[in-house]
């Protein structure tokens, strides 16, 4: 199954005799949660998913998003009424990041069949609702490592034996700002690939066969082991997405380099060329 969706082929499918379940996960970074703007206005159906209290655990030494205790998760996911034999749809505010959190983390809990819809809630014109569903209860039980996850050691070798992708933007993989963390740089041997690079400025992926061109020119492509990271673990996998999209499969390193930067005894490397 395509790991997106657009907006009238989500349509079609709310209209349909099995429609998919309906997750808004609107977030900013550093800010609170964005559910009053659900509480104004989303999808028909759409139950909220607060990205930083359900898809990630506190903040610490293993990142700012690291993953979330899989009871918190799985028993918010049954609430909205996710089951494994039944379709998920997950949408944002239209930047894709957290929409692919959530994507990324039912799937590596062994749900299958998640999709992210294409340019995110900016994208939908159908009708909109202010009422908050109560769906059935889900049966969904999150089964840990459906998908491929890196740890730290793992990042690190894979810059060295693959290919390992650094999501942020330009000037955080070079070091010139860091604005969150406490040393810019990136992890030596990483490849820089702004996750901003793989959509069109209305936040839709760009085409597949696009982002296969793109990914081989930073030498990913379906032969390769790939991995990627970015900040906390969320723009990284809207880069795992954009991979899948392009047909190429690739791990997560949810740490990212919030817990990559925090520990003192892990290199850094500055400047725009990987090592």
């Amino acid at each position: 199954m395509n790991a997106i969706i657009t907006a009238p082929e989500l349509a079609s499918d709310l209209a349909g005799p099995n429609p998919p379940v309906l997750l808004d996960v609107r977030w900013q970074l550093g800010g609170p949660n964005l559910r009053d703007e659900y509480e104004k206005a989303h999808i028909p159906g759409a139950v909220f998913v607060d990205l930083d209290s359900e898809l990630a655990g506190p903040a610490g030494a293993a990142g700012r998003h690291p993953l979330p205790d899989l009871d918190v998760f799985g028993s918010a996911m049954r609430a909205a009424g996710v089951s494994a034999d039944r379709d998920v749809v997950v949408y944002d505010g239209g930047q894709g990041w957290a929409a692919a959190r959530a994507w990324w983390l039912l799937g590596y809990s062994g749900h299958p069949s998640v999709r992210v819809l294409d340019g995110g809630f900016a994208a939908w014109n159908g009708p909109l609702s202010s009422e908050r569903p109560a769906p059935e209860p889900g049966s969904f039980v999150p089964a840990p490592g459906a998908r491929p996850l890196l740890d730290a050691d793992g990042a690190a070798a894979l810059a060295r034996t693959g290919v390992l992708l650094d999501a942020r933007a330009g000037e955080r993989y070079r070091g010139e700002v860091e604005p969150i963390d406490p040393v810019g740089g990136h992890i030596p041997g990483a490849v820089s690939a702004p996750t901003t690079e793989n959509v069109e400025a209305d936040g839709r992926f760009l085409p597949a066969a696009e982002l296969a061109g793109r990914f081989k020119s930073l030498g990913a492509d379906a032969t390769s082991e790939v991995g990627v990271y970015c900040g906390s673990g969320v723009s990284g996998a809207h880069e795992v997405l954009a991979l899948a999209v392009a047909g190429i499969p690739s791990a997560l390193y949810v740490g990212s380099w919030s817990e990559w930067s925090r520990d003192g005894n892990r290199p850094v490397a500055v400047g725009p060329d990987p090592q």
